[in-house]
């Protein structure tokens, strides 16, 4: 059983919130709503009882489900990777003139960018006229059969579809939450084209521990006469896929690498970084295609297609032509920006590398993308440079399986904190999660830090750029001048330790810039982190020539991080 830790929390005021503010608090309120969170567990294992939900709640606001055919939706699912070929399709899109919607999820900052129009978040005040329409429906539409009101998903689910036909856009990119069979959007029944990314373990608890059964989950989008399109996935689970097309008389196709859409021509540029982008901007491009192709936009660029160079006999899944791009097609692929993904920020002489990562091959991917991006930075002559991992993970995930994956990147520190940004969230509404708590969040970063301790352990002597392992085993308590909370270790410790836990991200941050990044303060002096690896590590960070700094594990923590090194994404 976890130790009990002892836990401060500051107060704070709600005063002088955004103007949605009220709308994104009483939202959050669907968090915690327990009914609702068994009703959900117990609709598990019925898919049908949970799409007639749905729609209920759906009816409850003013809408049919035939309604959203009138969206042209791409429904994308998948592991890895589905949100950023999500962004890919709609900048190309976009990018012929289209007016795009796009739901997406999680957030990073604001929960508004979980609904876009033309790539950006709906304003503040569209979210609030859209939210309050939407919630006062569904509070005058409750009768003893149909008390409750949606969970958090579902409601802004609900609430985009509204957006988005309002607000009269020509199509919608609708990525999955989670899974695909049983998830909310799943109420779509007919989309334009469906896609799925690539295919990995990850929240094993809803969709089952094996490839096989996250693909069955994934093929639930299949929709009858509906094209869709995948990238390379391991034989098995593509045969699992194979089979829900077929069940579903959904014509399945394999998308081509994005090496057959460049033969010929250029090759082309993207505006997300790393090499594992390039399976989802190639799924992109033939969802864009076929979108074009079924809505009958053929003016609008001609699509010359050319032969595959890999031969189809014996492919369980046919392979889709590629084709030449369009000049539309080149500059969306070009203009994509997704935040948080590969995502790299240069303030002087500390780099931020941001990756959302969260599973064991999507973290592969990062320290690929990691150790390229680093090498490629101009090359400092007296070598003084310091390499930080900035690490949390949440939910179901296998910690030690990613943390033993980021090794070769050859840290100097390790630090671990919550995805808070502050100790207290009262003042940040999109931030507040009431099923995770301060305690829980802490508990899991010490065991994060133990994890990596044993990891040192293990590699112990094997490479000479490890430093003497931690021992762990430390209380958490107010420090007396700022009553924050501080990992205490008990002595004695060894003075190179690498592994630091904060108690928010603003701490955390602020101690690796050592105030040489203008957008965050200078870590105070009272109440400073006890560790004597944190009074060494400073001096470090104060004098080296670079800071290089992998954030990653989760797109929360990537999102708090953001918050406070971009501020003007909070604006």
């Amino acid at each position: 059983m976890a130790e009990m830790l002892p836990v401060w929390v500051a107060t704070g005021t709600t005063e002088g919130t955004e103007p949605d503010g009220d709308a994104v608090r009483m939202l959050n309120t669907l968090q915690t709503n327990a009914s609702d969170l068994e009703q959900v567990k117990r609709e598990r294992g019925d898919p049908q009882a949970q799409l007639e939900a749905m729609q209920g709640f759906l009816e409850r606001s003013g809408l049919k489900v035939e309604d959203l055919d009138r969206l042209n939706i791409i429904h994308v699912t998948g592991t890895k990777g589905k949100g950023s070929a999500c962004a890919f399709t709609e900048c190309i899109l976009r990018n012929y003139g289209l007016k795009t919607g796009f739901y997406s999820s999680p957030h990073l900052v604001q929960v508004r960018e979980r609904i876009r129009i033309n790539g950006q978040p709906i304003s503040k005040d569209l979210f609030n006229k859209y939210f309050w329409l939407v919630y006062n429906r569904l509070e005058q539409t409750k009768d003893p059969v149909h008390a409750s009101m949606p969970a958090y998903f579902r409601f802004l689910t609900v609430m985009a579809f509204h957006v988005f036909l309002q607000e009269k856009v020509d199509l919608a990119v609708v990525e999955v939450g989670i899974g695909g069979a049983y998830d909310c959007t799943n109420i779509i029944r007919a989309p334009v084209v469906c896609g799925v990314s690539a295919l990995g373990i990850d929240h094993t608890s809803i969709l089952g521990d094996t490839m096989e059964k996250i693909a069955w989950q994934k093929g639930g989008i299949f929709k009858p006469g509906v094209p869709a399109f995948t990238v390379a996935q391991p034989e098995r689970p593509l045969a699992v896929l194979r089979e829900r097309a077929q069940e579903r008389k959904c014509p399945l196709y394999l998308c081509p690498e994005l090496d057959e859409f460049e033969e010929g021509c250029r090759a082309l540029q993207l505006g997300l970084a790393g090499a594992h982008q390039r399976s989802n901007a190639a799924l992109a491009l033939q969802l864009a295609r076929m979108w074009l192709q079924r809505r009958g936009c053929q003016g609008l660029g001609e699509l010359k297609e050319v032969p595959p160079s890999t031969e189809l006999v014996g492919r369980p899944v046919p392979l889709a032509p590629a084709f030449h791009p369009t000049d539309a097609m080149i500059q969306g692929l070009r203009d994509t920006e997704w935040l948080g993904r590969t995502q790299v920020l240069s303030h002087g002489p500390v780099t931020w590398y941001l990756d959302g990562a969260h599973t064991t091959s999507s973290i592969q991917a990062c320290v690929r993308w990691f150790r390229q991006a680093a090498l490629n930075q101009d090359k400092l002559h007296d070598g003084s440079e310091v390499r930080v991992l900035l690490f949390n993970a949440t939910g179901d995930r296998d910690t030690a399986a990613l943390l033993k994956l980021l090794l070769p990147c050859h840290f100097d520190y390790a630090v671990f904190c919550p995805n808070f940004t502050e100790e207290s969230v009262a003042n940040n509404v999109d931030q507040q999660n009431f099923n995770v708590t301060l305690e829980n969040a802490l508990t899991r970063c010490l065991e994060n830090q133990r994890t990596w301790t044993r990891l040192l352990e293990e590699k112990g002597g094997q490479d000479p750029w490890l430093p003497a392992p931690l021992r762990v085993g430390g209380l958490l308590e107010p420090a007396p001048a700022r009553g924050s909370l501080l990992l205490v270790p008990p002595a004695p410790r060894p003075l190179n330790s690498t592994a630091l836990v904060f108690p928010c991200l603003a701490q955390a941050l602020q101690w690796v810039a050592q105030g040489r990044d203008p957008h965050l303060a200078a870590p105070a002096t009272s109440g400073a982190h006890p560790h004597p690896a944190a009074s060494s590590g400073a001096v470090l960070l104060r004098e080296a020539a670079a800071v290089r700094v992998l954030v990653t594990g989760s797109l929360h923590l990537v999102g708090g991080a953001l918050r406070l090194l971009d501020p003007a994404l909070s604006q």
